[in-house]
């Protein structure tokens, strides 16, 4: 073999193993501690959900899932956090609402989530409960919707910050209830629940998961649920359609998401391993307990929801004259 010949079979044999070494590095990723940042305050369903499926992601990569929390910014935040990050799988994010479907409620952006930002899963799907303080002098539904018709503005209604899904759900009931409140966003919707319970606000819009402990403390007087049927984790309590709000319907929905350069062979095992962690009978039964419905969409089903879910709170956006600087 002469040396040119050499050379040129060494060349091929090296690109005969670039496969095999990128075959290497996908299989023995992850080497290290991956992050899921969750851009709301602790406590929170986002916080819980993050929480849930990073123990059950660390149990079957060998590796610690970190949960991170970085609120503020109705989200955004913690999410153009994770849209600067490198594209290698190492940081991730609890994605939502206010963040995939809702971005045009801000006027400017430093960052833009529908191209820096790509989705793993869908992780979940889960009502609200529409809650109230108790010493509000309603106890259905109707007689809070009474109560905003007669006092415009004067009834508070906080949410886990501007644009998030609890702030959006609130809105959809004002349009739909035709009544006025004044929104009092927050810095994730442990905090609006907090003040909620010391009755410094007077209605919440909450996901469900964080709600039944507080209905059971006796905190919080729960008047419906925003699904179109009952949940079986409060089963006396009626839907929103039920208590006399025929059009209102609003689930919120929560997310993996991943910096739009990771690339598609390893977004498609953080989809595969997601999804089997949704698949395991003790997360799905913890989900049940909490009120919300496992999902598990593939990585193009994701982005499918995402446009569709984009172009459904865009309306309500819109039509309320919603607008952050």
């Amino acid at each position: 073999m002469n040396r040119r010949t050499f050379g040129l079979f060494a060349f091929s044999a090296a690109l005969s193993a670039v496969p095999q070494i990128c075959a290497a590095q996908e299989t023995a990723w992850p080497t290290r501690p991956v992050r899921i940042i969750v851009p709301f305050a602790a406590g929170g369903t986002a916080d819980v959900l993050a929480r849930l499926v990073g123990e059950r992601l660390t149990a079957r990569w060998g590796q610690q899932v970190v949960v991170e929390n970085r609120p503020g910014a109705g989200g955004n935040i913690g999410a153009e956090q994770v849209a600067r990050a490198p594209g290698d799988g190492y940081t991730l994010l609890l994605g939502t609402i206010g963040i995939h479907a809702a971005s045009s409620i801000y006027t400017r952006l430093p960052y833009n989530p529908d191209t820096e930002l790509a989705p793993v899963t869908v992780l979940a799907e889960m009502p609200n409960a529409i809650l109230v303080h108790p010493s509000v002098p309603a106890r259905t539904l109707q007689e809070l919707v009474t109560l905003a018709r007669q006092q415009p503005n004067a009834l508070t209604f906080g949410s886990a910050g501007n644009g998030s899904s609890t702030h959006l759900a609130g809105e959809l009931f004002l349009l739909s209830a035709g009544v006025k409140m004044t929104h009092v966003p927050y810095r994730g919707s442990a905090a609006a629940l907090n003040d909620l319970v010391a009755g410094n606000i007077q209605v919440m819009f909450e996901n469900l998961p964080t709600v039944p402990p507080l209905v059971q403390a006796g905190s919080v007087r729960v008047l419906a649920v925003t699904s179109a049927e009952r949940v079986g984790v409060l089963p006396n309590v009626p839907t929103a359609q039920e208590a006399g709000v025929p059009d209102y319907v609003a689930t919120a929905w929560m997310t993996l998401a991943a910096p739009a350069t990771v690339p598609m062979p390893l977004l498609q095992r953080l989809n595969t391993d997601t999804c089997a962690v949704l698949a395991e009978p003790a997360v799905r039964q913890r989900l049940a307990t909490l009120g919300a419905i496992p999902i598990g969409s593939s990585v193009e089903e994701s982005r499918n929801f995402f446009a569709a879910e984009t172009r459904k709170w865009t309306r309500v956006i819109d039509t309320a004259g919603i607008r952050v600087n």
